[in-house]
């Protein structure tokens, strides 16, 4: 670091301007288990707010500068430390805001889209910060696109629907002349991230660590390492509600979770795409168990690893059923993704993540909709994925069914490859709604 600029830390530590934090977690898995570098924008979270209705770009800055205000990770930035980066977090930070304006033939959506990606793909500054980009698409007063990109160091999925909620609440505090600021959270980040590194001290890892060893002994790798492959493509399928519908019935039926009758038929589905027998996904974990997380942007998202075995002689039902148990099981003795990778001697390598390599998720976390009076926003969230995952499967639940977003890697898969995986998932979900009690050979080998 350049003396100027050690000299100015000195000056805001002392005064009490910044801050210095341990990285929680979650962060640090990034910056020790991902096989990407930190700021590659890979690691970049993306979302666009369509909002209709009067936004002027005065109120928009002082809304945004009152989020920005309540939540310490909008004021973050990393510093190098001796061991690993620190946190630091200033008390008065401006806002990262701009204003776009587009021609009336570029608000089109295709137009959208690619500026859009271009926002989401610029790089951040780590040190300077901050770690989050606004810009507001606009060719009409009353139509815009927010479109927000932030470094996935300060955020997850769960944080995106705080943001709107926050943005909006605090866009009616200025619409209605009020001059104070939003309420503190209950709970800040880094005193999040404090309490979890009290908790998970050495005894309470070691005790879950063998149940890990145990669960993962023997699992499989199923391809190279890839280098230089670039972001993952990503390709959109539907799952219609009736579908929804028959899926809900059966989970209830069959005495499981919605995730779970989900995750049994990818596991099917997948084993037969691939020819294989078993499969580790990584699926993420909110740990947001207790309240005073709820209203706090930050990084919290965990994984759980999840092992399934395809005895094709069992029947739909018992494969169900022994993956629910299996689910409970593993959630109840997660830890740290960081650290189980650590215990269990796994170091990241370029272009290949420890442990596993595909991502399944029901992403369910609240996504709220804002209608006011002469105001409406939705919030559209991006699978965009990460570097770590070779191929990943996220299902978002809609109004009128599911969302399926396959993530993949175009050096490993064509999108071919990926629709007759789709096809197929399709086909299983729908088989094993209708004859839970068949064996698995049998939906195999019925004709679509």
């Amino acid at each position: 670091m350049p003396a100027d600029q050690r000299a100015r830390l000195k000056q805001w530590l002392e005064s009490g301007e910044a801050q210095l934090h341990p990285l929680t977690f979650p962060q640090r898995e990034l910056w020790e288990t991902s096989p990407v570098p930190v700021a590659d924008n890979a690691n970049h979270i993306c979302c666009l707010i369509n909002v209709r209705g009067p936004l002027t770009e005065r109120d928009c800055r002082d809304a945004i500068q009152r989020v920005v205000d309540r939540q310490e990770v909008l004021r973050l930035s990393i510093l190098p430390g001796k061991e690993r980066p620190l946190q630091m977090v200033r008390r008065n930070f401006g806002i990262n805001f701009d204003l776009r304006k587009v021609a009336p033939g570029e608000a089109r959506s295709e137009a959208i889209e690619e500026t859009a990606a271009e926002i989401f793909r610029r790089p951040f500054d780590l040190m300077q910060g901050p770690l989050y980009r606004v810009v507001d698409l606009t060719g009409d007063p009353n139509e815009h696109v927010l479109v927000f990109a932030i470094h996935h160091a300060i955020a997850d999925g769960w944080s995106l629907g705080v943001l709107v909620q926050d943005l909006f609440a605090a866009y009616l505090e200025v619409r209605m002349g009020s001059r104070g600021a939003l309420p503190p959270v209950p709970q800040s980040y880094f005193g999040w991230g404090a309490s979890e590194r009290a908790f998970w001290q050495p005894e309470a890892l070691q005790e879950r660590i063998e149940f890990w060893r145990r669960a993962l002994s023997g699992s499989p790798r199923m391809w190279s390492a890839l280098t230089n492959s670039g972001p993952p493509k990503r390709w959109l399928s539907r799952i219609p509600a009736t579908l929804t519908n028959e899926t809900r019935e059966l989970a209830r039926r069959s005495g499981v979770t919605f995730f779970n009758a989900l995750l049994g038929a990818f596991q099917i589905a997948f084993c037969e795409w691939n020819g294989g027998e078993e499969l580790v996904v990584g699926t993420p974990v909110a740990n947001r168990a207790k309240a005073n997380s709820r209203e706090t942007m930050g990084y919290y998202a965990g994984i759980v690893l999840l092992r399934g075995q395809i005895d094709r002689a069992r029947t739909v039902a018992d494969h169900l059923q022994t993956g629910h148990r299996l689910t409970i099981d593993a959630f109840a003795n997660a830890i740290p993704f960081v650290e189980l990778a650590r215990a269990l001697g796994e170091k990241p390598a370029p272009g290949y993540n420890p442990l596993f390599e595909v991502r399944f998720a029901l992403q369910n976390h609240p996504v709220p909709e804002v209608n006011l009076p002469n105001l409406s926003a939705r919030l559209r969230m991006r699978s965009t994925g990460t570097a770590r995952f070779h191929l990943a499967c996220e299902i978002t639940e809609e109004p009128d069914g599911l969302e399926v977003a396959w993530l993949f890697r175009e050096k490993l898969f064509s999108q071919r490859d990926i629709e007759g995986l789709d096809g197929i998932f399709h086909k299983i979900l729908a088989s094993i709604c209708r004859s839970p009690e068949a064996r698995i050979s049998e939906l195999l080998n019925r004709p679509s």
